[in-house]
């Protein structure tokens, strides 16, 4: 039987926990149990903020990640978060959503990158729960910005796309959707146990995983679907980071093309992404995480939150 929300209007803006096994397993079930709300709903957001090295241009780059984890309302129909309940609603669904912020410099100019991904909390569309309803991506460097975004529906996923790039302008295409595709940007909700594919330690799976849309942009490729084998280590195993050192689990996910994603997430709830990596040089180690109702934390005294997360506030000038 499929489970349903209750959500009073005060657990509108929640967040993530991981999953029970049982709503894991059943492709009815919602993934917000009792225990999710219980333990999160409390009106905050998880912020973290990580080291970040990331290569561009052949160099690799010393910046800043954040990540945002947090639940809202989404209407499928709009493709945008809604004040709407979505009790009474077949248009509106639970999502925990991720905003992954990426900054760093090439040269004299910087680099800012913002991933958005949308995974619902209920089954939709003719997907089980955890499944995305929405990714969308931007590029912001002095050369021009990016922007695309998929919807994903039944059996296809839609394209929008617009670009500085000649070539690149703007673009609506769609294709398919395969019934056991991962889109390579749920992968943090994967790493810790949002979206499928639900495995348990020691366990392997194979799925066909769809390119991210960074990758789509910064290396100007069209979308691929490609076989790829998710693991999950059986075994802890300490690990040191600058927010300190923790007993972490890995998840690996290798692709057919020889590249590698690797996860490392805390044991211990609420199962945090201590640290990731990519075997293109890709890294982010957390420095600290808080969780903040950070949406209206916007006066000038609230800056000296950043702190808390090991991060400085921006300067008013650098020279």
């Amino acid at each position: 039987m499929k489970l349903h929300l209750f959500l009073a209007s005060a657990f509108l803006l929640v967040h993530c926990t991981p999953l029970s096994e049982s709503a894991a397993a059943d492709p009815e079930a919602t993934l917000a149990m009792g225990e999710f709300w219980q333990h999160w709903g409390d009106g905050k957001a998880e912020i973290a903020a990580y080291d970040l090295q990331h290569p561009r241009y052949g160099e690799l780059r010393k910046g800043l990640a954040i990540s945002i984890f947090v639940t809202e309302n989404f209407s499928i129909s709009k493709g945008v978060k809604t004040e709407r309940p979505h009790q009474g609603s077949a248009d509106v669904v639970p999502v925990v959503k991720l905003n992954l912020v990426e900054d760093f410099s090439t040269g004299v100019y910087d680099y800012n990158l913002m991933t958005s991904v949308f995974s619902s909390l209920e089954p939709s569309a003719s997907r089980a729960a955890g499944a995305p309803v929405k990714i969308s991506f931007s590029s912001q460097e002095w050369c021009g910005h990016v922007y695309q975004q998929f919807r994903f529906g039944e059996s296809t996923i839609s394209s929008d796309s617009h670009s500085y790039f000649e070539g690149e302008e703007d673009a609506k295409t769609s294709f398919t959707y395969p019934k056991n595709g991962i889109a390579e940007d749920t992968l943090w909700h994967w790493a810790r146990g949002f979206s499928a594919p639900f495995m348990s330690p020691g366990e392997q799976h194979k799925a066909p995983l769809l390119s991210s849309l960074k990758t789509l942009r910064l290396k100007h490729v069209e979308p691929t679907w490609q076989q790829a084998q998710f693991s999950y280590s059986d075994k802890p195993s300490k690990l040191s980071v600058p927010a300190g050192e923790f007993d972490v689990e890995t998840r690996i996910v290798a692709l057919a093309n020889g590249s590698t994603i690797k996860f490392f997430v805390e044991v211990d709830k609420p199962k945090r992404i201590i640290k990731w990596e990519t075997s293109e040089g890709i890294s982010a180690e957390l420095i600290g995480s808080k969780r903040l109702p950070y949406w209206s934390l916007k006066d000038i005294k609230s800056e000296e939150l950043l702190k808390t997360i090991g991060v400085s506030p921006r300067p008013a000038r650098t020279s």
